[in-house]
């Protein structure tokens, strides 16, 4: 049984310090894939240097929103320049968080159409971070889409039911993480229970947002297998099977990964 580990970041402090030990217990509760996330242009040679090292681990190139106003620069051809790098399978994360407002929201509506069009350009899909920023995210998801279509995931997903549909009529995958295990994510239990298995994902968002039993500690890969487990019972699914799917559209979506 293999688990794939959707969005996680190894290069982040607490991470890295014990880099080799994370990835051995991640690999020792059956983590098969791993995808690197960078968050801002400083990071994107770690991450990809990482992904260099180890034959399980690829990496995206990408601009959090909340680093937006810092990476004006940080253009379609800037992204796409970096893609051509085999280890290279995704671009992200990028989108809108208009929950701490970190920068302007113009600029962060800016990176993301920039990003898009990188995705569109390559192929590679987009790896979207949202927070409350539901209405303004799917216009510019669907405006982009009229301009060409690309592909993506929604990552760490906590938006609404309506969000969901909305991001799978799109053709989007959705990627569910340790937050469904929280007591109080009924909402988002309620529609993890529902989304069709041939879109979902599942991460760590490591070292953040570890789930039951571990909440409270530093996230990582390996716990992927408990967010997992509590998503098959959630679902009435066997676990090899909830495993065997959203490993197998790990791979459908990160197709480069998969060559």
């Amino acid at each position: 049984m293999m688990f794939a580990d959707s969005h996680c970041h190894l290069n982040y402090k607490g991470v890295f310090e014990q880099q080799g030990e994370v990835l051995a217990r991640a690999r020792a509760r059956g983590v098969g894939a791993m995808l690197n996330i960078s968050t801002r242009e400083s990071e994107w040679d770690a991450v990809v240097a990482t992904a260099e090292r180890e034959p399980d681990v690829w990496a995206s190139i990408g601009i959090h929103p909340h680093e937006a106003d810092q990476h004006p620069d940080v253009d379609i051809a800037r992204l796409v320049d970096r893609t051509a790098h085999p280890r290279i399978v995704g671009i992200g994360e990028s989108g809108l968080d208009y929950y701490y407002d970190h920068s302007d929201r113009a600029r962060q509506q800016a990176s993301f159409r920039s990003h898009i069009g990188a995705c569109r350009e390559t192929g590679l899909p987009l790896i979207v971070h949202t927070r409350d920023a539901e209405e303004d995210t799917l216009a510019i998801l669907r405006d982009e889409m009229k301009q060409g279509a690309y592909t993506g995931v929604i990552h760490c997903f906590t938006a609404s039911g309506a969000f969901a549909d909305a991001a799978l009529e799109l053709g989007f995958y959705i990627s569910i993480s340790g937050i469904v295990t929280f007591k109080n994510a009924r909402d988002l239990q309620e529609t993890a229970a529902r989304l069709p298995i041939e879109r979902l994902l599942i991460e760590t968002d490591a070292p953040f947002l570890a789930p039951v039993p571990h909440r409270g500690k530093q996230g990582e890969p390996a716990f992927v297998a408990d967010t997992a487990t509590f998503l098959a019972q959630l679902r009435g699914e066997a676990i090899e099977e909830l495993a065997a799917r959203t490993a197998d559209n790990f791979f459908t979506l990160f197709n480069k990964a998969r060559a």
